[in-house]
């Protein structure tokens, strides 16, 4: 095969698969281009349909005029009349119609774009949530592996990179081991502190905040059966993200899902420690959220949560 041709397809594949990805957003701004076109056609078409109607309406009442003289219209009967105001509709019906079919056609072919628009994209999410779904079923059944084989602390080390290290007191000059991160904290976590507006400078007043509003989340958990990590954020002061949209957390019966909220206060590490004892007034909250959830709703038990709301007040 010439070394040509191979070439000549490989970039008009490249592009047909460039192509492809930008379609959703091509159909969309072509509906919108579209719909624009089609209002602008009906327009015209609507000041050329006010002479169509007028022409119509002057031969109608020229019809009204030939049957009821007989002098200058003779012969002219109500048969007559009725045949020639059906004729008369009919091809202002048809005029009318040819004037609009262009705004209706452009019309027709761009809700046809944007319904088409949405549908890649309804389908690209689909499979973009199933593929993060599984992603996040193997990585919780990995890390319920390692809890089980090695215990929660261990599991909390692994996760973000926890070593021991030594460090010399350079006024005693004695060692000293201490736990230390070295992984980023998730996608999720944020900071909390001066940026957020529900921080004050009083560390024991964050400390309660967090406790509460952590309380508050779960008691939302309990008597709902799901909260979006968004609304978390919101408790918190903090700006909203676009995966908080769709992840956050959801109660089961069958243990597939932690069924509590944490935000990573109490954790151990030195951090941790420093904030929970005053001697920090800002943490680094990480958020155990169990994934995509927007697309479990429908599996949450309503009478339940009903019967736990009753109970609960």
């Amino acid at each position: 095969m010439s070394l040509v041709p191979q070439v000549i397809g490989q970039k008009i594949a490249h592009h047909a698969l460039l192509a492809q990805k930008a379609s959703p957003q091509v159909l969309f701004v072509a509906g919108i281009v579209g719909v624009v076109g089609s209002a602008v056609l009906a327009s015209r078409a609507t000041l050329k349909a006010d002479e169509v109607v007028k022409e119509a309406k002057v031969k109608r009442e020229l019809f009204d005029v030939m049957v009821n003289d007989d002098e200058k219209y003779e012969g002219y009967r109500e048969d007559d009349l009725n045949h020639d105001v059906k004729v008369l509709y009919w091809q202002t019906g048809y005029k009318i119609a040819k004037l609009y079919a262009p705004a209706v056609i452009v019309g027709g072919l761009s809700i046809a774009a944007l319904t088409s628009s949405h549908n890649i994209l309804t389908s690209r999410n689909a499979a973009l949530t199933a593929a993060y779904t599984a992603l996040d079923r193997g990585f919780r059944s990995y890390r319920a592996a390692v809890v089980e084989k090695y215990g929660e602390e261990q599991d909390r080390d692994f996760r973000y990179g926890v070593e021991e290290v030594e460090i010399v007191n350079p006024e005693t000059n004695r060692k000293k081991k201490v736990k230390q991160v070295n992984l980023e904290p998730s996608v999720y976590a944020r900071f909390f502190d001066e940026t957020c507006r529900n921080w004050d400078r009083n560390p024991d007043y964050n400390r309660a905040f967090l406790m509460g509003q952590q309380n508050w989340a779960n008691d939302r958990l309990s008597a709902y059966g799901h909260v979006f990590l968004n609304e978390v954020y919101d408790l918190l002061g903090m700006e909203r993200s676009q995966a908080g949209q769709v992840v956050g957390w959801i109660r089961s019966d069958d243990g597939s899902t932690d069924n509590y909220i944490s935000f990573d206060i109490w954790n151990g590490s030195e951090q941790a420690n420093d904030f929970v004892n005053l001697k920090e007034g800002s943490i680094l909250l990480d958020f155990n959220v169990d994934g995509v959830i927007w697309d479990k709703l429908d599996t949450i038990d309503k009478g339940k949560l009903t019967w736990n709301r009753r109970r609960r007040t």
